[in-house]
């Protein structure tokens, strides 16, 4: 694809604020010659606004009311190509209604990395988007949305000839569902074979790990030194990455969508394992690559840290990449097949 079809381009941008995924994306862009405007979807990111958005919404839309006609006042005098949104969780529709009269042929692009289960306005908008896709197959066929799965940023990507080992496997995640219990599992296996692992878990706040703690049986194995209450930095990352040989993909029970770790893991050279037995219906799925775990009868294979990771196919390693999944968002026809629909497999 032409990165030319994105010079002079001017993309109105939202997203909600995920571990600064949505500045990588935003820049992405700009490097590719489009004039990008980005506002973080939500008023506020707050523990409380999260909340509240997620389980009372009507409580807070005169709030979210003035949030976007504050933006509106600063966008009036401007007209953009696109209208690019990821995930649509507080999105009013009086504000996409607006964007539409302000910009005669504008085109209406939709993209979400979540399931729909929470997030009911998501599905409430998806009636304007012209373009619209999911990471979610389930959630695809389910509200007629194209399937595209999510990417490795450029930084990953400068890993590959990387060959610094200090770890054998790593895990990084925010502390959810069965989490916690899997990672140890492994972790418990890994120095029981001589090998070296580093666990990091992330939650957003002490009093929603407490909430969890109480009410939700996975987190009472979770001891309390072991969480950060502080996500690391994406630089931080790229380290932790550079100097480990094999990542733990440990994706939530009920989302049968490939998390980022799957694609920044593969990007940057490195082998996977991963509780998603849906990955084996993907072009890149490789057997010397990939070790697939049953979360509920873990079974680990010593052998497989000692294989080399085999390269992946240089076009649709580039697919894979954050230019591929906006060229394809942007301009593609949808004529890549990403999922094996004779494969069957129980999720």
């Amino acid at each position: 694809m032409d990165n030319k079809n994105f010079q002079n381009k001017k993309i109105l941008f939202f997203s909600v604020k995920l571990f600064n995924y949505e500045n990588i994306i935003a820049d992405k862009l700009r490097s590719l010659g489009a004039e990008v405007d980005y506002y973080d979807e939500r008023p506020s990111n707050s523990i409380f606004t999260k909340g509240i958005i997620r389980l009372k919404r009507d409580l807070y839309n005169t709030r979210i009311s003035n949030y976007y006609e504050n933006i509106l006042k600063i966008i009036k005098k401007k007209r953009y190509n696109y209208f690019f949104l990821i995930k649509g969780e507080v999105v009013p529709q009086f504000f996409i209604d607006k964007i539409v009269q302000m910009n005669p042929g504008i085109t209406l692009l939709y993209y979400t990395f979540d399931s729909f289960e929470n997030n009911p306005n998501g599905i409430k908008i998806l009636k304007n988007f012209t373009k619209k896709y999911t990471f979610d197959s389930k959630d695809s066929q389910k509200y007629n949305l194209s399937f595209r799965p999510l990417f490795f940023s450029d930084d990953y990507h400068s890993l590959v000839t990387e060959n610094k080992t200090k770890y054998d496997l790593l895990f990084i995640g925010t502390a959810h569902s069965d989490r916690y219990v899997i990672s140890e599992q492994v972790g418990t296996w890994c120095v029981k074979n001589n090998l070296k692992n580093f666990a990091f878990y992330y939650s957003p706040s002490r009093l929603v790990f407490l909430f969890f703690k109480l009410f939700d049986s996975s987190f009472k194995k979770f001891k309390y030194r072991k969480i950060s209450f502080f996500s690391l930095k994406h630089e931080q990352i790229i380290e932790l990455y550079k100097q480990s040989k094999v990542v733990l993909d440990i994706n939530h029970p009920n989302q049968r969508g490939l998390t980022m770790r799957v694609f920044e893991a593969l990007g940057s050279g490195k082998k996977l394992i991963t509780t998603n037995i849906d990955i084996k219906r993907y072009p890149f799925y490789n057997e010397n690559n990939i070790y697939v775990i049953d979360r509920h009868n873990i079974k680990l294979d010593h052998h497989f840290f000692d294989l080399p990771f085999i390269n992946i196919n240089e076009n649709l390693y580039h697919k894979m990449s954050i230019s591929g999944w906006l060229e394809e968002l942007f301009f593609g026809n949808q004529s890549f097949i990403w999922l094996d629909e004779q494969l069957i497999v129980n999720n």
